[in-house]
């Protein structure tokens, strides 16, 4: 008896819009659906992956680059070809949040010819956009704009933090860009899930093109690694000091009042308690600045926060 094909979901959306967030929500909705996860981060560190491990979940974790760049679109085919031949109802595919998916259906092309044409039925592309900054980084960044672009639904999130005229402005953007995308609006990353039930490719308007993502523009990510905990007024000076050099800087502290998430996206910093049993603390620095970021995490932390710590 033929298998019934996994159902595919494509995530996109920049740095910290809320995509994990989003993807552990819909993962709650689907009870005890068979999950399997591909998660794409650029560091050589994954962060995001941690956030989603749970039991009864099957997760690869695809790191150093975007999987539509050529420098892992092979990583990124065999993983899929790998989990087609897995007890899976769903399967979503977490992009990083630098990466650029115009070429996508070349990818699902080359997977459907190795693991066969039934493998996959492809459900469609998730942007997750963040409403408190997509105004300003869509102006700066291509990149979020080819994310809109091949979109088949937007989720508006953290709606909250920002007034009614923001998110109509966003939508309207959006609808420049893509004006078939299906959009709702979100905070905290939740959203009505009936859009599991829909079609939502049917609208495909579209074609794919060559990706952005090449190993030339990569940009350069390193890891921050210390031992012990720090007063978490210093660390959090030493990343304001250091956040206007990065596009992201996310992972794991140990502070003075407890392990935390540390996530900063645009300067602002947002910590969450997180249990750990983890001997030492990693933070993950997306540069804006290539390698220049180095002399301005080492400096920093040393006038700032003053112990010894590594920086790969």
């Amino acid at each position: 008896m033929n298998k019934a094909p996994k159902k595919l979901y494509l995530l996109t959306g920049f740095l910290g819009a809320g995509k994990t967030t989003f993807l552990k929500n819909v993962m709650d909705n689907l009870g005890d659906k068979k999950i399997g996860i591909i998660m794409n981060e650029f560091g050589k560190t994954g962060v995001d992956g941690t956030l989603v491990e749970k039991e009864g979940i099957t997760l690869t974790e695809i790191n150093r680059g975007s999987i539509f760049c050529s420098c892992l679109k092979i990583s990124f085919v065999q993983a899929m070809v790998e989990m087609a031949a897995q007890e899976l109802d769903y399967i979503f595919v977490e992009s990083s949040g630098l990466a650029d998916p115009s070429n996508i259906d070349e990818i699902l092309d080359a997977v459907r010819r190795l693991a066969g044409e039934d493998a996959y039925d492809y459900r469609g592309a998730i942007c997750i956009v963040d409403g408190r900054n997509f105004l300003e980084q869509i102006e700066d960044l291509e990149t979020i704009k080819r994310q809109a672009l091949y979109s088949n639904f937007v989720v508006i999130n953290k709606v909250d933090l920002v007034d009614s005229s923001t998110v109509a402005a966003i939508k309207e953007k959006i609808m420049e860009i893509n004006p078939y995308v299906k959009i709702e609006e979100s905070s905290f990353g939740n959203v009505n899930y009936r859009f599991l039930e829909e079609d939502l490719v049917k609208e495909k308007w579209v074609e794919t093109q060559d990706t952005t993502n090449t190993t030339e523009n990569k940009p350069r990510t390193f890891t921050l690694r210390y031992d012990g905990a720090v007063e978490k007024s210093k660390f959090t000076s030493f990343l304001d000091a250091v956040s206007p050099h990065a596009f992201r800087i996310k992972g794991f502290s140990k502070l003075d009042d407890g392990w935390n998430q540390v996530d900063v996206v645009n300067k602002k910093i947002d910590y969450k308690e997180f249990d750990s049993s983890a001997p030492d603390s990693s933070v993950v620095f997306i540069s804006r600045i290539g390698v220049g970021i180095i002399k301005e995490i080492a400096d920093n932390w040393e006038n700032i926060v003053g112990t010894e710590m590594k920086l790969r």
